[in-house]
């Protein structure tokens, strides 16, 4: 996907509750209905909308997490956009380590070094996260032509679709700088 027809903003979600708890919030049962976004993170939007450095978006994807869909509708209310959540947005799976502490992160960062497809602690593999972030950009690629799309997505996963993107081994998705909350990138 070197050409695209379409200009791709990526961005994280807000600060979340999750966050200012230090936990693992990644299953559906969790992340769709709790652990929206922090005052923090409200906060970040705030400043994020009036001092808003990138192109504006026309058309505008979530993750249908609740702190994802929160972030999209603050980005929706102030671009006048309809938010279109998606579930291949999606935070990654990271399986029975969900509600421990978010310092057991790096245990399956370490693993994902040297196995993109590992299933560990079953953790939904970096090579199945690519596939489904690529999967949407395709989709939007097909349907769309000359719009400038913003992704609202989770740390991992945007992590795991930019060394994609760039056609780096996905063993070394760690190693680029992590977006921090209410972070934005625009796809070069």
């Amino acid at each position: 996907m070197t050409q695209r027809r379409n200009r791709y903003l990526l961005m994280r979600h807000g600060h979340s509750e999750a966050n200012a708890r230090g936990v693992i919030v990644s299953h559906a049962r969790h992340g769709l209905n709790a652990y929206g976004l922090s005052p923090e993170g409200h906060a970040q939007l705030e400043r994020l909308v009036d001092d808003w450095r990138w192109p504006a978006p026309t058309r505008l994807w979530h993750s249908d997490f609740l702190r994802t869909a929160e972030t999209a509708a603050r980005i929706a209310t102030r671009f006048g956009l309809t938010p279109h959540p998606d579930p291949r947005l999606r935070e990654r799976d990271f399986g029975s380590l969900e509600g421990q502490p978010d310092a057991r992160y790096p245990t399956v960062w370490q693993r994902d070094a040297l196995d993109p497809d590992h299933c560990d602690f079953g953790v939904e593999s970096v090579s199945r996260v690519a596939e489904r972030m690529l999967d949407v950009l395709s989709g939007l690629e097909r349907e769309y032509h000359r719009e400038t799309v913003l992704l609202v997505s989770h740390g991992d996963p945007l992590q795991i679709l930019l060394t994609a993107i760039e056609e780096r081994p996905l063993t070394q998705h760690r190693d680029r700088r992590p977006l921090m909350p209410a972070n934005v990138i625009a796809l070069a």
